[in-house]
């Protein structure tokens, strides 16, 4: 791969940001249906809140390392 068409440390987090956040809203929207459903099994349930949380420790960890920090 030349140089041209090499992508940055930053866009590759940003890539991989927004691949984790796409991710978060399936698991919530999978989570609002199986809900919704007549009888929703709890164990599937607990097991695709967790799989989001841990998504979501994922998305922030990324957005820091985006953002910098200041110090006022």
């Amino acid at each position: 791969m030349n140089a041209q068409n090499a992508l940055t440390y930053e866009e590759m987090l940003r890539i991989k940001l927004e691949v984790l956040r796409r991710e978060h809203r399936d698991l919530d929207e999978a989570i609002h249906v199986l809900e919704t459903a007549g009888r929703p099994d709890p164990l599937t349930l607990r097991r695709l809140k967790k799989q989001k949380l841990a998504l979501k420790d994922q998305i922030v960890k990324l957005e820091d390392q985006l953002i910098p920090d200041i110090i006022a």
